[in-house]
């Protein structure tokens, strides 16, 4: 018989500072070779990073890969995706430090660097443009997932906040038509929501939506709401749904970084569980 370790004492040992600086910048691929659609005048635009950890002025969106090692490395993946508002991406906190927990327990992560739609001066949209870099992203997954050991049957996303919502706006509803070089679906095989904002809920295609698991603090004025009603859209649709609303808990506990409640510096674990119970930490054979 085999134990899994619990993913906090991983989640502890990867953490490292708060602030640390995330993946070096030649990491990160484009998902759009040819540059994303609509961005043709900041091309060549670089990225800010603010504070080490915040990251603004995204025109080339991108996915910065975090390799699961091969000794443990199961074939799931994961592409995360970090929030900010639409207005910049917490990167290290929403992004590198949640891939990197993920990594432990064999899964490879993705980061996505996407398009911010309320960024000052921005032309962009989310259920337009941010909606298609995740969508993107999946595509880019799922067509490279021989090239990363990756089972492309068991490719997730997991947003935070914002990112939520572009979680929702391409797991639970229904997608624009796309052009000839996207071939592969954009449906994720499952979806991580952590307290996820208002957009793409309550969603307009739940029936053929992924399974589902949500997160989000009882008190959280923005996101508690959306949690609870997409839980329970789901849950009359017939989809396999899991949520946690933690108690005196507000918005953007990420991974218990400012937490010293014990059900919040646990939450990763319950996601291990739902991830085991449902099967996508098992190969298939």
């Amino acid at each position: 018989m085999t134990f899994r370790r619990p993913l906090l004492a991983l989640l502890l040992a990867c953490a490292g500072p708060v602030h640390a600086a995330p993946a070096p910048e030649d990491a990160a691929i484009p998902i759009w070779p040819h540059g994303a659609p609509g961005s043709e005048r900041h091309a060549g635009e670089a990225e800010r990073l603010e504070g080490g950890a915040y990251v603004h002025n995204v025109h080339n969106p991108s996915l910065t890969v975090f390799r699961a090692d091969p000794k443990h490395a199961n074939g799931a993946a994961i592409i995360v995706v970090p929030g900010g508002g639409h207005r910049m991406l917490v990167f290290q906190n929403e992004g590198v430090v949640p891939a990197k927990a993920l990594n432990r327990y064999g899964v490879t992560s993705f980061v996505l660097k996407y398009r911010l739609a309320r960024e000052p001066g921005s032309t962009y949209t989310i259920e337009g443009d941010a909606a298609a870099d995740a969508r993107r992203a999946i595509r880019w997954v799922r067509a490279h997932a021989a090239d990363y050991g990756v089972d492309p049957h068991r490719i997730g996303i997991m947003g935070f906040s914002a990112g939520g919502e572009l979680v929702s706006l391409v797991a639970d509803n229904p997608a624009p038509a796309t052009d000839a070089i996207d071939r592969e679906s954009a449906r994720p095989d499952f979806q991580v929501l952590i307290y996820p904002g208002p957009l793409g809920t309550p969603g307009k295609a739940v029936a053929g939506a992924p399974p589902a698991f949500i997160a989000a603090g009882s008190i959280d004025p923005c996101c508690a709401t959306p949690a609870l009603a997409l839980y329970d859209q789901l849950r009359h649709a017939g989809v396999s749904a899991e949520l946690h609303m933690f108690a005196d808990t507000d918005h953007g506990f990420n991974l218990a970084m400012h937490s010293e409640r014990i059900s919040i510096q646990h939450w990763p674990d319950r996601l291990d569980d739902w991830l085991s119970d449902e099967g996508f930490l098992i190969p298939r054979r």
